[in-house]
């Protein structure tokens, strides 16, 4: 849809708009104060401030020990032009909803990420007319919030195009440079081999120029996943996609390396339960992996009983959960002993009982629902003899294990 070990300097700089000049010390006129350790800002989860009835982060601060929020996304106005603006509508110059829930996280000792473009609207990379002016435009958000982290969320349909993308990572190498201390992450789409072909062509553009973020994220979720084996299998490969294409011995990819999972039940009908999202926060720091992150805030609270399971949400994750039950995966990746709590009540996905087996000869119409590998399926239009498989297209909708 929609993420470290060194802390930032007390005095993080944050550059003026010219993309060409550092700039101001920690204390701006934006609120900012003296950053965090860079752990936190890689386990900053997603929020969306203005949209998917946005939870208040002082609430979260309070029963989780979570200090970073990651605010998503920041686009191109939907009108035209390259100017920053949250979800291509509210201009970031004029902007005062957004910094109060900045103004709100900082008075509790807390901090911001700011992620720029996401699954879908039109990014800065795509109308800006070069690296230069992509920068400045980004150069924008970071000294009206006094930013010491940023995430470029790289995916559709941005990293389709060549131009756009060129674009985007010369605009990191920028601002990386012209903002010392400054956080920098890349996030793009995941795949049971690590990332796509899109994605392997966005490293190599890093790779041309000679740019390397804290870390490169990957999203393992919405392509066919299947639990917390199938997430760690793919951070494997990733790990592998990531030493052939710099040059980096394993332990040194694994520190460029970063995990962005979607907690609960995935736009492709994937669930993530709080145990899948242990074994992959074990297998991150197992492996020294840099940025532990997830998709997203708003959605972790638990649906409505009638809605449980049921349905993919922005603004709850369909499994059975405590409110922010899934921020504390990340508050234990920052090196911190979220607060204690009642007991996670014990999931009751839906399907706990196989539907009648799938068959080949019969014909299915929408809303029929079979089982098959063990996960029940529902049909989402007329069909016969297509074997039930996860798919953005596919006729058949996975609704869980069975």
């Amino acid at each position: 849809m929609r993420r470290l070990r060194a802390c930032l300097g007390a005095a993080a700089a944050v550059g003026l708009a010219a993309a060409g000049t550092t700039a101001l010390v920690a204390g701006s006129a934006s609120g900012a104060t003296s950053a965090l350790g860079n752990r936190w800002y890689a386990a900053a989860p997603y929020l969306m401030p203005l949209d998917n009835d946005p939870p208040d982060p002082a609430a979260i601060m309070d029963a989780t020990g979570l200090k970073a929020f990651q605010l998503a996304f920041v686009l191109a106005p939907n009108g035209g032009g390259c100017s920053p603006t949250w979800g291509g509508t509210a201009a970031v110059s004029s902007d005062t909803a957004v910094q109060s829930v900045v103004n709100t996280i900082r008075a509790k000792g807390g901090d911001v990420s700011v992620s720029i473009g996401g699954y879908g609207g039109t990014k800065l990379g795509q109308v800006c007319s070069d690296a230069a002016a992509t920068a400045a435009a980004y150069q924008q958000v970071i000294t009206k919030y006094g930013l010491h982290a940023i995430d470029f969320d790289l995916e559709e349909p941005e990293y389709e195009n060549t131009a756009a993308i060129k674009n985007e990572i010369g605009a990191a190498k920028i601002l990386q440079q012209n903002n010392p201390g400054l956080y920098v992450s890349v996030t793009t789409a995941g795949t049971a081999d690590g990332t796509g072909w899109f994605g392997k062509q966005m490293l190599l553009e890093a790779k041309s120029q000679g740019f390397t973020p804290n870390n490169f994220s990957i999203m393992p979720f919405d392509g066919g996943f299947n639990g917390a084996a199938s997430q760690t299998g793919a951070l494997t490969n990733f790990n592998q996609i990531l030493q052939s294409t710099f040059g980096w011995d394993q332990a040194t990819a694994y520190a460029h390396e970063g995990f962005s999972g979607m907690n609960g039940r995935s736009d492709t009908g994937e669930f993530f339960t709080q145990t899948d999202f242990q074994t992959v926060l074990d297998y991150a720091t197992g492996h020294n992996m840099d940025r532990f992150t997830f998709w997203s805030l708003n959605r972790d609270r638990q649906c409505t009983p009638a809605d449980n399971g049921g349905r993919t949400s922005g603004t709850c994750s369909s499994v059975a959960q405590n409110s922010w039950d899934f921020a504390k995966y990340s508050v234990k990746f920052a090196g911190v002993t979220p607060p204690s709590s009642t007991p996670t009540p014990t999931p009751t996905p839906p399907g706990t009982g196989c539907k009648p087996a799938w068959s080949s000869t019969a014909v299915y119409t929408a809303g029929n629902e079979v089982s098959y590998n063990n996960h029940n399926w529902k049909a989402k239009w007329w069909t016969q003899n297509e074997t039930p498989v996860a798919s953005d297209w596919g006729v058949w909708q996975d609704e869980g294990a069975c």
